[in-house]
C-alpha cells in the first residue's frame, strides 16, 4: 500500500487527473449557468491541464518537488479563463509547498493542497463562495484532518474525493443562481474529476506516459514546415484564406442523431470555404485544420456534431509578413546585424473574436490583436507573447471578456515590461477604451482614463440557448434566441427579431446617443436590415453604425453609448 509518493507516482497522478477531466469536458461545459453556446469552463480547465501535463512529460524527475514545479509552470503558461487561472494558482501553491522534497506523505500532500488554496484565494480579488475555490478549500481542510491518522494514500484520497463531492453538492446553497438553474459549480465539478484521476493512478488504473502516434497537431506542423519555403515567393495580399483555424469537437450522441457525421461529406463541405484542409476523427473526437477566411463558419459547421473542446485561430497574413521579414534577415550578409526596431513608448494589446472586430481594433490603434474570446480564451502564454510582440516599454492589455481578465493579469505579472490591464469584459468596452486612449499620456493615466470610459458604454448580446432552463424568472427552451444585457437574459424567443427588439428596448433610453451593431458570422443580411429599420423608426434620434464583426456564436453584439 502506497504511503509515500515519489516523482514518478505524482507525475502519473497529474497525467491521470488530466485524462479524467478530458473525458468529461462536455459535462463540465454543460454546467454553465447561462444556456449559451460558449459554456467553456471544462474546455478552459482541460486545455490548462493539458499544458501542465505536457510540461511534466518533458521534465520527468525522480523527486516530487521538480515534478510539481514543472506541472505548476505548465499550468501557469497554459492557463485559460478564470477557471484555468484558479487551477494554476491551486497547484502553484502546491508546488511551492513541496519545493525541494524527494517524496510526499499524506500529511505533506494535505499541507500542499491547503497551501494551494491560500495562493488561489490571494490571486482572486473578490473570492466568491460556491465555486471551485470553496470545493478546493473544503477538500483541503478535510484532507488535513484525515492525514493526522491515515498514512496510506488510497484510503486518504478516497476520503478526500468524498469531501470534494460533498462540497460540490453544497455549491447551489452558497450561490443562489446555481440553485435557480439546477446545476452545481462547473469549476468545482472539474476539480472533482481531476481528484478522481489522482485516485485512479494510485489504484493502478493509470495512463502510462508513452510516445503517441502523430496526431493532427503533428501533421499541421509538418505541413507548415513544408509551406515555409514557399512563403518568400508570394505576397501577403495573395493569401486567399487568411486564418489558420483548428477546431476540436467531442462527438455528442444527441446531435449525431439529428446530424449524422459523414467524414467525406463534411470534408467536402469545408473544402468550399478554405484550403489546406485536414479532418481527423475517432469514436470520441473530431479534429479539423483548415485555412479559411471566415473561421466562424468552420466553428459552426463542426459544432453541429458536438461541443467545442478546443479552438485556435491564427492570422496567417501577419505570420507571413513576419516570416518574410525573418527570411530577409536570415539571408543577410553575416557581417551585418539586422537593425533592431526601437521599442515604442506605449502599445496596446487586445483580444478579438472576429475578423471585422480585429480590423476595428487595429484601426483604433491596437498594436497586437489576439484571436480569442468566447469559447477560445487565449492562454496566459498567448498574452505574454503578444505583449512581447508589441515591442514597447509600456503595454496596455484589453481582454474584452470577463473570463480572460485573470489570465491577462497573470500575464502582466510575468512580463518583463511595464503592463497595465484595463478590465474590459466585452467588445464594446474594448472599443470604448481604445477611443479613450491618449498617446500623450502615461501608462497609468491611460489605464485610469480607459477604465472610466467603460462606464459610458452598454453591451447587449444576441445568441441562442443550447438547453432548456429556467433563469431570471424566464422559461427558456433549447434553440430560443436570447438577448443578454448587464449579465442578465432580458429577452427570449424563437424569433430572432422578437428577442432583438426586446433587447434593444431594454438597452436604449433617453440618454442614448449612439448604437453600434456588430453582426456575427451567422448573421443574415435581411435580419441586419430589419434591425436597422426598427432602430430608425423607434429611436430616430440615435445615431447608428453597422459593422461586420464575423464573431462566432453571437449573431449580434450591440454597443450603446
Amino acid at each position: 500500500m502506497t504511503r509515500k509518493l515519489d516523482g514518478k507516482a505524482l507525475a502519473l497522478m497529474f497525467v491521470e487527473g488530466g485524462k479524467s477531466l478530458a473525458d468529461r469536458v462536455d459535462v463540465v461545459d454543460s454546467l454553465n449557468v447561462f444556456p449559451v453556446p460558449d459554456g467553456d469552463t471544462g474546455t478552459n480547465m482541460n486545455l490548462t491541464m493539458t499544458s501542465g501535463v505536457k510540461e511534466v512529460q518533458m521534465h520527468m524527475k525522480a523527486d516530487v518537488g521538480s515534478v510539481a514545479g514543472a506541472f505548476a509552470k505548465g499550468l501557469l503558461m497554459g492557463a485559460r479563463g478564470n477557471s484555468g487561472v484558479i487551477l494554476s494558482q491551486l497547484f502553484r501553491g502546491f508546488s511551492q509547498s513541496v519545493k525541494g522534497s524527494e517524496e510526499l506523505t499524506t500529511k505533506q500532500f494535505a499541507e500542499a493542497i491547503d497551501a494551494g488554496v491560500q495562493t488561489a484565494y490571494q490571486a482572486v480579488m473578490k473570492p466568491v463562495e460556491g465555486t471551485i475555490l470553496t470545493v478546493a478549500k473544503d477538500t483541503a481542510k478535510h484532507a488535513q484532518q484525515v492525514a493526522k491518522k491515515e498514512t496510506a494514500f488510497v484510503p486518504f484520497m478516497k476520503s478526500l474525493i468524498q469531501a470534494a463531492e460533498k462540497s460540490l453538492k453544497r455549491t447551489p446553497e452558497l450561490l443562489p443562481v446555481l440553485k435557480e438553474v439546477g446545476v452545481v459549480d462547473s469549476g468545482g465539478q472539474g476539480l472533482v474529476y481531476i481528484y478522481g484521476g489522482f485516485l485512479q493512478a494510485l489504484t493502478g488504473e493509470r495512463t502510462e506516459m508513452t510516445v503517441s502516434e502523430p496526431d493532427m497537431s503533428d501533421l499541421i506542423k509538418i505541413e507548415h514546415h513544408h509551406m515555409q519555403n514557399a512563403h518568400s515567393h508570394i505576397a501577403t495580399e495573395e493569401i486567399e484564406f487568411g486564418y489558420c483555424t483548428e477546431v476540436m469537437v467531442k462527438f455528442d450522441e444527441e446531435k449525431l442523431t439529428s446530424s449524422p457525421y459523414d467524414e467525406e461529406a463534411f470534408r467536402t463541405e469545408l473544402s468550399k470555404i478554405g484550403d489546406s484542409l485536414l479532418v481527423v476523427s475517432d469514436d470520441d473526437l473530431l479534429k479539423v485544420h483548415i485555412h479559411a477566411e471566415y473561421p466562424g463558419e468552420v466553428i459552426t459547421a463542426a459544432q453541429s456534431y458536438g461541443p467545442l473542446v478546443q479552438v485556435k485561430i491564427e492570422n496567417m497574413r501577419a505570420q507571413h509578413e513576419n516570416l518574410v521579414s525573418r527570411g530577409t534577415e536570415d539571408h543577410a550578409a553575416p557581417t551585418h546585424q539586422p537593425e533592431q526596431k526601437p521599442l515604442a513608448e506605449l502599445a496596446i494589446v487586445t483580444v478579438s473574436m472576429g475578423e471585422g472586430i480585429e480590423k476595428l481594433f487595429k484601426g483604433l490603434g491596437a498594436s497586437e490583436v489576439i484571436a480569442g474570446g468566447q469559447t477560445m480564451n487565449p492562454s496566459t502564454e498567448d498574452i505574454v507573447e503578444a505583449i512581447k510582440r508589441a515591442h514597447a516599454h509600456h503595454v496596455l492589455v484589453l481582454p474584452n471578456n470577463g473570463n480572460i481578465v485573470m489570465a491577462a493579469e497573470q500575464a502582466a505579472e510575468m512580463s518583463d515590461v511595464d503592463v497595465a490591464v484595463v478590465p474590459t469584459k466585452t467588445v464594446p468596452q474594448g472599443l470604448a477604451a481604445l477611443l479613450a486612449f491618449n498617446p500623450a499620456k502615461t501608462l497609468a493615466e491611460n489605464a485610469e482614463g480607459m477604465k472610466a470610459a467603460l462606464a459610458e458604454v452598454k453591451t447587449g448580446e444576441l445568441t441562442y440557448a443550447v438547453r432548456d432552463t429556467y433563469i431570471d424568472e424566464q422559461k427558456i427552451e433549447k434553440g430560443d434566441f436570447m438577448g443578454i444585457f448587464n449579465k442578465k437574459i432580458v429577452s427570449s424567443s424563437k424569433a430572432l427579431m422578437t428577442s432583438t427588439k426586446s433587447l434593444l428596448l431594454a438597452m436604449i433610453d433617453d440618454d442614448s446617443e449612439m448604437l453600434t451593431v456588430i453582426s456575427g458570422a451567422d448573421a443574415k443580411t435581411e435580419d441586419t436590415e430589419a434591425i436597422v429599420a426598427f432602430v430608425e423608426e423607434t429611436f430616430p434620434e440615435v445615431e447608428m453604425d453597422v459593422v461586420e464583426g464575423g464573431q462566432p456564436l453571437y449573431s449580434y453584439i450591440f454597443s450603446v453609448e
